[in-house]
């Protein structure tokens, strides 16, 4: 039960990636958790994963998953395709440029960062790191 009218319970989303780990130390007591929650369950966990917010901030969440696929999947191509996912996804290092080369030699295009580095897109302090996002369509 909410405890206010101000409060509502809505599905989490992974632009709440950022303000989630901000806090969540100092929700578990501090305790070290930040580092075990990567952005991909905000990203591939929505059905299932909740924020309960009050005045439109986030002040609880639950991260939760069912073992079954999705449209999308994280990198593993032939499974994802058995599942029936029509697109995967990818991260490395924007100082790798080998790893660079290699997805986009694989057909991945890479996603719109908020930075460019090396003349690449760069998402900032993706689960704490600057990381370069590939897609790649199945057909």
């Amino acid at each position: 039960m909410l405890r206010s009218e101000g409060m509502r319970l809505r599905g989490l989303r992974e632009s709440d990636h950022e303000t989630v780990v901000s806090v969540v130390d100092e929700w578990w007591g501090g305790r070290r958790v930040a580092e075990k929650l990567p952005r991909l369950f905000f990203r591939y966990f929505r059905g299932t994963s909740f924020a309960v917010e009050e005045d439109g901030t986030p002040i609880a969440f639950l991260a939760g998953f069912v073992g079954s696929p999705t449209e999308e999947a994280y990198i593993h191509f032939d499974e994802a395709r058995r599942c029936g996912c029509r697109r995967t996804r990818c991260i490395t290092s924007p100082a790798n440029e080998g790893s660079i080369g290699f997805h986009a030699r694989m057909g991945f295009r890479i996603v719109e960062g908020d930075r460019q580095a090396g003349g690449v897109g760069v998402h900032s302090d993706y689960d704490g790191k600057d990381k370069v996002v590939f897609a790649k369509e199945f057909h």
